[in-house]
């Protein structure tokens, strides 16, 4: 790609989700953006969640209104916008003898209830386990339980939405392309990249989440950016243990909770731990932490989890800002903008994937006030279906995409259901054309014309990136499907298998 001579307005270190939703945002409000990474887009902890939308129930516990209030407001509006890739998601919350009462349990889903609107979201109410489908998964000595509401998303795909739309109004986006030096010159930052060219950018914005600090430190040379507190958060996918949609929310007698989350149709996805860890790259999934959680599981289901149902692993880091005397429950989850003065720059600290989109606001708001919010209303690429017809105008994402995908499987019937489905809730509003278009090769269980339009279209540049990012059909392929892929890539075949997303970090933006 040809970068151009002319300065940026704006320059973006790490294409995380913070990073794409700043991108987003400004190349929609007509700024001429420029983000970077050294590594493939949402690579690192932005795809490596618990992959909820929420607005943090066990926060309140700290008397955290105001971030619950806001991650709750942003709930309904991904929901929105992006429908493709989010869904409403039930959870079933058990009373456990011993742990908090019932009534705290109630009171605190009410006011989970009442703190923001809710438009597709229900309200929460109390259940007899004994009488439910989901209560069949637990232990016969867990009776009553609470179910309430959050909303699911595939993180890694947040990511990629939102950069395509960047694209879209005319962003430059540098994936695998990390910056070695960021200097102040005759009043523009020049970024030295790893390949021996540069650019130019009137203003820098620093998003490289757990590398922030570094970056802000070492590749721009300053040193104010504030400390982080680095929070490895690990994950296990499992046989399901799920006998409908509900999720669980487990209480655990040291005062976490974990999640176990329906997954991928055929799995369950348990998290997460939280351990401090010094740097993004030593992170790595213990066997002591694959013990905590099917033993945090165990201490509910009525089906006991072995490790040998643990069919994959995952870690993330969580960049938190660093709060002396405060635990791993206590620390705020919420986000910091840090400017540094005189320099046109910001480090972004902390935030979680839930209120990426009003971050970006706040940080337009700063650098760009007299321009206008946009994005709250403005459906994400793979979001935007027609919502009218038939009378209904100002129909909810989740309905329409309900309908249109109806419609679409009806259109393309030639084809198996499932698969449209499948399509459909991965690439959204362009799974139309590639369908009409024909899928060409199937190379095991994913088709050749999926495989053009990841490259073309999302950046992606090996198997790793499909398998385990724009996809997560590693999970589902056998090892003859994955070197198919590995081999369409120009890969040597290989047990890709083996290569989950976020065991291996690479640093947003730099070397």
């Amino acid at each position: 790609m040809n970068l151009p001579s002319q300065p940026f307005d704006l320059a973006i270190i790490g294409a995380g989700i913070n990073g794409a939703g700043i991108a987003r945002d400004a190349a929609g409000r007509g700024l001429s953006v420029a983000i970077l990474d050294a590594s493939d887009v949402g690579g690192a902890t932005s795809s490596a969640s618990t992959k909820l939308i929420h607005g943090g129930l066990r926060y309140l516990e700290y008397y955290a209104f105001g971030l619950v209030r806001k991650a709750l407001a942003e709930r309904e509006v991904l929901l929105d916008i992006a429908p493709h890739i989010t869904w409403p998601q039930p959870f079933v919350l058990p009373h456990a003898q011993g742990m908090r009462p019932v009534w705290m349990l109630r009171l605190g889903t009410f006011l989970y209830d009442h703190l923001a609107r809710r438009e597709v979201v229900p309200g929460s109410a109390r259940i007899d386990l004994r009488a439910e489908r989901a209560g069949r998964a637990l232990d016969t000595r867990y009776r009553t339980a609470f179910r309430y509401w959050d909303g699911w998303v595939d993180d890694a795909r947040l990511v990629v939405e939102n950069l395509k739309d960047a694209a879209a109004h005319g962003a430059t986006v540098l994936p695998r392309m990390p910056v070695a030096r960021a200097e102040r010159v005759d009043g523009l930052w020049q970024l030295s990249l790893a390949d021996g060219r540069s650019i130019a950018a009137h203003r820098l914005i620093n998003a490289a989440g757990p590398w922030a600090e570094d970056v802000a430190r070492r590749v721009m040379g300053l040193n104010d950016a504030p400390p982080l507190r680095l929070v490895q958060g690990s994950h296990i996918v499992t046989r399901r243990v799920h006998l409908g949609r509900d999720a669980f929310m487990l209480q655990q007698p040291d005062g976490r909770i974990i999640f176990i989350i329906p997954y991928e149709h055929d799995y369950s996805l348990i998290g997460t731990t939280e351990g401090d860890v010094q740097r993004p790259e030593d992170a790595r999934v213990s066997d002591a932490e694959v013990e905590y959680l099917l033993s945090a599981a165990n201490r509910y289901l009525a089906r006991p989890l072995t490790p040998d149902d643990v069919m994959h692993r995952f870690v993330g880091v969580r960049p938190l800002i660093l709060e002396s005397g405060k635990g791993d429950k206590e620390t705020t989850r919420d986000y910091r903008l840090v400017e540094h003065p005189g320099l046109d720059a910001m480090t972004i600290v902390g935030g979680k994937i839930t209120t990426y989109r009003v971050l970006a606001e706040d940080v337009m708001a700063r650098i760009a006030p007299k321009s206008k919010s946009w994005t709250g209303s403005a459906p994400l690429p793979g979001g935007a279906i027609d919502r009218g017809g038939n009378g209904r105008g100002g129909e909810h994402g989740q309905a329409a995409f309900k309908r249109w995908l109806e419609q679409l499987q009806a259109r393309e019937a030639n084809y198996d259901p499932k698969l449209v489905k499948r399509l459909a809730m991965t690439i959204g509003a362009p799974a139309a054309d590639m369908l009409a278009g024909g899928l060409g090769r199937n190379l095991g269980g994913v088709f050749e014309a999926e495989l053009d339009y990841f490259k073309a279209n999302e950046w992606a540049k090996s198997s790793a990136d499909v398998l385990w990012r724009r996809t997560k059909l590693g999970l589902h392929l056998d090892g003859a499907a994955q070197a198919e892929v590995a081999r369409w890539f120009g890969e040597e075949p290989a047990d890709v298998r083996e290569i989950p997303t976020g065991h291996r970090f690479a640093r947003p933006g730099v070397e």
